[in-house]
C-alpha cells in the first residue's frame, strides 16, 4: 500500500522498523541513496533482509536529467533525443529506444533493484516537469515509442510503468511545486494524451503512475485521487488490470487533498493500489494513517523480478557493450 523513501545510503534503525510495518510494500531510491554500484546492491539486499515480506525496490532511472544512479552506469540520453532522430529515421529511432530500455532495465536489475518507473509517455508539449523526458509532441509517435520501450524493458525482465496518467505534458505547471489544471474535454484528451497509454496497455505494461493534474471537465479532483479516472476510464473503459501507483504525495499538487492521512485516503479510496511516500519525514505519519485500513501489499509481488541477473552476468553479455555503443553513436 505504501512505497517509502529512506534518508541515506544505508538503512538506519528507524527505517528497519518501518519495513516491519504491514503496509510497507517497498522502497523508492533516489540520488541521496546512491554512492556506487556495490553500495546500491548492498542496500537492496539489506532492505530485503530487514523486511518480513517481499519488498518492491524501485527508482526513477529514465535517462537524461532523471537518472538517479550515474557513476558506473551508462549515461542514458533523454527520451527527447529519440524523437528528434525519428524525424530523420523512424526505424533507427525505435530500435535505439528499445535498446535504451533494455540497457536501463538491465543495469537497474543488476543492482538488485526491481523496477524503474518508466517509460514517460506524456506528450512533449512544454510542461516544466516533463520537458526533454518526453519522446515527442505527437501522440502517434509517442505511442510507437511506448510499444518499443515496453518491449525493451520486458526483454530485460523488468515490468513497465506508464506515466503520468492521463497525461501531464499538456499543462505548463510542474506539480512538484504548483497545482496544475488542464481544462480540456475528455474527448480531446482521448484523442491526444491517452493514445500512448492505450498503446502501452496493449503492449502489456504492468503498471501505471497517476498524475497530480486536475481535469475539471472530467472530474473535479486531480487524477490520482479520482475514481472517474482510475475506475471508470483507466480500469473499465481502457481495460487496464495492472498496478496503479500514485505520484509522490509530498509534491505540492497533492496538498489539495489535505494532510497526509487525507492524501493517502483519497488516493486509496479512488483506486490507487500503492501510494508513494518519497520523503522520509512523511513516513511515520503515513504508516499511522493506514493503521485501520485493510492492508494488501501482495499487489506488487508481480512487479518484483528475481533471478540471476547481476553485474558479472550483465558485463559478460555481448548485447551489453553493443547497446552502449549503439546509444553513444546512434543519436549523434
Amino acid at each position: 500500500m505504501l512505497v517509502i523513501g529512506i534518508a541515506g545510503t544505508e538503512l538506519n534503525a528507524q527505517e528497519r522498523d518501518w519495513l516491519q510495518h504491514d503496509a510497507c510494500a517497498g522502497v523508492i531510491l533516489f540520488t541521496r541513496n546512491f554512492a556506487s554500484k556495490a553500495q546500491v546492491a548492498e542496500l537492496s539486499a539489506a532492505i530485503r533482509e530487514a523486511a518480513p515480506r517481499p519488498q518492491l525496490i524501485c527508482v526513477d532511472q529514465e535517462g537524461g536529467r532523471v537518472q538517479r544512479f550515474r557513476e558506473g552506469y551508462s549515461a542514458l540520453p533523454s527520451l527527447e533525443n529519440f524523437g528528434r532522430l525519428y524525424e530523420r529515421d523512424p526505424v533507427a529511432a525505435l530500435e535505439l529506444a528499445q535498446e535504451h530500455a533494455w540497457l536501463m532495465a538491465s543495469e537497474v536489475r543488476a543492482s538488485g533493484v526491481d523496477l524503474s518507473f518508466a517509460p514517460v509517455v506524456d506528450l512533449g508539449r512544454g510542461n516544466r516537469a516533463i520537458g526533454d523526458r518526453a519522446f515527442s509532441a505527437t501522440p502517434q509517435v509517442v505511442a510507437e515509442f511506448t510499444r518499443a520501450y515496453v518491449r525493451g524493458m520486458h526483454a530485460a525482465g523488468m515490468a513497465a510503468t506508464l506515466k503520468h496518467f492521463p497525461g501531464h505534458g499538456s499543462v505548463l505547471e510542474d506539480t512538484h511545486f504548483d497545482d496544475a489544471v488542464d481544462s480540456r474535454s475528455l474527448d480531446e484528451i482521448r484523442a491526444l494524451d491517452l493514445v500512448p497509454f492505450v498503446a502501452g496497455i496493449e503492449a502489456k505494461a504492468e503498471a501505471v503512475m497517476m498524475a497530480h493534474v486536475a481535469y475539471p471537465q472530467v472530474a473535479p479532483e486531480p487524477a490520482g485521487y479520482s475514481k472517474r479516472w482510475i475506475e471508470d476510464i483507466l480500469r473499465t473503459e481502457m481495460g487496464f488490470g495492472g498496478v496503479v501507483f500514485s505520484d509522490d504525495i509530498g509534491m505540492a499538487a497533492a496538498f489539495s487533498a489535505g494532510g497526509i492521512k487525507a492524501r493517502i485516503d483519497a488516493h486509496l479510496d479512488a483506486g490507487c493500489d500503492v501510494v508513494l511516500v518519497c520523503h522520509p519525514e512523511l513516513v511515520v505519519e503515513s504508516l499511522a494513517a493506514v493503521e485501520n485500513r485493510k492492508l494488501d501489499t501482495t499487489v506488487v509481488t508481480g512487479l518484483i523480478r528475481r533471478g540471476a541477473m547481476g553485474w558479472d552476468s550483465l558485463l559478460a553479455e555481448a548485447r551489453y557493450g553493443h547497446a552502449q555503443a549503439r546509444l553513444s553513436g546512434g543519436l549523434a
